[in-house]
């Protein structure tokens, strides 16, 4: 059974559950359903603890908003497909926003918006892997948390970086 350990952080937009393991984050949720269906499993052998202090300090750092970068080391499990996708959500810089077609086109599957799309609504440590600032041609698209928690988070970083911060 694999060591899980399970923590929270109190953001402006509501309550983080992140659960990692000694490989780095695995998931971060907005409440605790998600991780707590991850426990059921029986694959995990749970422990709640203080996050790690520079990984509070990093969302301490975005949601006062200052542009980030994390750090915070990832345990990402999908499949390859998904993985390639996460991968360009978080070349997407702070602040902007990218269509989930031209992240298809950035992977070298121009053809693939909706698998994208798919993908990034399996992005397991929203925040941290930037899934929100992908947005559809038309609108907003969606979001696992909610569409008011998306916008709150492109609003959050668009006063950042009008205040002039360099990532």
């Amino acid at each position: 059974m694999e060591k899980l350990y399970t923590g929270t952080f109190d953001s402006p937009v509501g309550r983080l559950c992140l659960a990692w393991t000694g490989r780095g984050l695995l998931r971060l949720d907005f409440g605790p359903q998600r991780i707590e269906r991850l426990l059921g499993g029986g694959a995990f052998a749970a422990e709640d603890r203080e996050l790690p202090p520079e990984w509070d300090g990093e969302l301490r750092r975005y949601f006062g908003g200052e542009p980030m970068r994390f750090t915070i080391p990832l345990d990402l499990r999908g499949t390859a497909f998904e993985r390639e996708v996460w991968a360009a959500l978080q070349t997407i810089p702070y602040g902007r926003t990218q269509t989930y077609a031209k992240v298809a086109a950035q992977i070298g599957r121009p053809g693939a918006a909706r698998a994208v799309g798919g993908a990034n609504g399996k992005n397991p440590v929203s925040v941290v892997v930037p899934c929100h600032r992908v947005v559809a041609a038309d609108s907003l698209g969606g979001y696992g948390a909610g569409i008011g928690i998306k916008r709150a988070l492109l609003d959050l970083e668009a006063r950042g970086a009008a205040e002039g911060y360099v990532v």
